[in-house]
């Protein structure tokens, strides 16, 4: 019996068992992987995220059995692909992986890399309204290092179109023009998906993309384990600064005023600072950025960036009073032929800062094409200064617009001297008379064409020194 009491006594009983799992936090879910592992089966899903509810503390076994899961959903995609590739047969989805989940590109390729890859996430944001490609609000995820920058859909959690962080070429934050509330556009811009560069052939570019972020603290941003982000970091720096860490090779561009700055201010936010000019490519109409890389046109499909290493000179044409034309040539290496981009109606108070940006950069000049595409990254700063002031001495700092009015007047001149060939005092009849005369000697043609030049030389130089050896004779006397 006392064995029997002592060993009772040391049993827990159910109620502790229950208090000391109560007592114990549940650890934290990653709801993107549960999401990932069965996008497919919304009911299950459901069950899954009822389970964890009512068992928080076996949250982390689902979302373990999610993880291995999604390993093999991809094992077994790629296994179907090899085989598909071996019998020369497009790839399939496999039987187990939902249809839904894969969309097709406009160059007709699957976009399953973004998906099919089993990295966690370091970060996403809810409710991101994007313009390109698709204009919807989504949820934006930046995989761990080296992984991912992809879009969600929130309602069939599907991957709608992604791109690998190692395959963004620019990447840029710009202030979005004319708009009461202050917003970012982010345009992420992939490797030649510039739409400057050629594209190899049989390379598949991913989509470029566009997103807009308000001013302020995010909403509903999350780090990779599903904690909401708090405090009062900006929802624009905060992607900024998750896309650099994440991205390495380069970094995200924002405007600079030591690059330009508009003329005009901001219309709709008063005492604002504008880094656009209003331009138009044939029948659309965008903005013009000049950054620290390169030129940007947005913010409509499809997107040019004209960096400097692809741009081969600038020109200016169609200069009036008060717009005119600016023209890049460009060319991505020796090899390739030049195409030129015309933007048209920019305002002729702009011009200015546009042509000293153009100078600091050598942009006008054709014969530093090369030595700019040597550098692909870091040619702004006292580079660029370097090679703008390069490009000045070779021009005599004469500017485009100085240069087209000068061979404008110039073309002036000699129309008039066209006119009147008569010298400077003459009156108008003396002009038309000696034209006359010349008209009167060469119809009659004759041998005497030469002797009658040389006597009308004379007479003209009678006629203009004249008057100045009568006054010499009479001094001498």
């Amino acid at each position: 019996m006392a064995f029997a009491a002592i060993n009772s006594s040391n049993r827990p009983t159910a109620l502790s068992v229950v208090d000391a799992t109560a007592q114990q936090p549940a650890p934290a879910v990653n709801h993107a992987v549960i999401d990932h592992a069965f996008a497919g089966d919304a009911s299950l899903r459901k069950r899954v995220y009822d389970a964890i509810g009512d068992s928080p503390q076996h949250g982390e076994l689902f979302q373990d059995i999610a993880q291995y899961t999604s390993t093999l959903q991809s094992r077994l995609q790629a296994q179907n692909n090899n085989t598909n590739n071996n019998n020369n047969e497009p790839s399939q989805p496999a039987v187990d992986q939902p249809l839904a989940k894969k969309r097709k590109l406009e160059n007709g390729q699957i976009a399953a890399s973004v998906d099919s890859k089993d990295v966690p996430l370091e970060f996403y944001a809810q409710d991101i309204s994007f313009a390109v490609p698709q204009r919807k609000k989504l949820t934006l995820e930046i995989t761990a290092a080296g992984g991912y920058l992809r879009a969600r859909n929130q309602t069939t959690q599907n991957i709608e179109f992604g791109i690998p962080l190692q395959d963004i070429e620019h990447a840029v934050c710009l202030p979005v023009p004319e708009k009461a509330q202050r917003q970012f556009n982010f345009c992420i811009i992939p490797k030649n998906g510039d739409g400057v560069t050629t594209v190899p052939e049989g390379q598949t570019v991913p989509d470029t993309m566009v997103w807009t972020v308000p001013d302020g603290p995010p909403k509903a941003a999350f780090t990779g384990n599903g904690q909401r982000i708090e405090g009062t970091e900006h929802g624009e720096a905060l992607i900024r600064r998750m896309l650099d860490s994440g991205l390495g090779h380069t970094k995200v561009i924002r405007p600079d005023d030591r690059e330009f700055v508009s003329a005009t201010p901001e219309a709709h936010r008063k005492g604002e600072k504008a880094y656009h000019v209003k331009a138009h490519k044939g029948s659309k109409d965008g903005y013009l950025f000049f950054l620290s890389t390169g030129i940007l046109f947005g913010f409509k499909k499809p997107l040019l960036f004209f960096s400097f290493a692809n741009i081969d000179s600038t020109s200016y044409t169609s200069v009036l009073q008060r717009t005119f034309n600016l023209n890049i040539a460009t060319r991505a290496d020796a090899s390739e032929e030049t195409q030129e981009f015309e933007f048209s109606m920019i305002d002729q108070a702009d011009f200015a800062g546009i042509d000293e940006y153009v100078k600091r950069h050598g942009l006008q000049d054709a014969s530093l094409a090369e030595a700019r595409r040597a550098k692909k990254y870091n040619v702004n700063g006292a580079k660029g200064e370097e090679a703008g002031a390069d490009g000045e001495g070779a021009e005599g700092g004469e500017s485009e617009l100085q240069k087209a009015e000068r061979e404008l007047e110039d073309q002036e001149d000699e129309e008039e001297e066209d006119y009147d060939p008569g010298s400077e005092g003459e009156s108008e009849g003396s002009g038309s008379s000696s034209e006359e005369d010349d008209e009167d000697g060469e119809g009659e043609g004759g041998d005497d064409d030469e002797e009658d030049e040389e006597d009308a030389d004379e007479d003209l130089v009678k006629q203009e020194l004249g008057s100045e050896a009568e006054d010499v004779s009479g001094d001498e006397l």
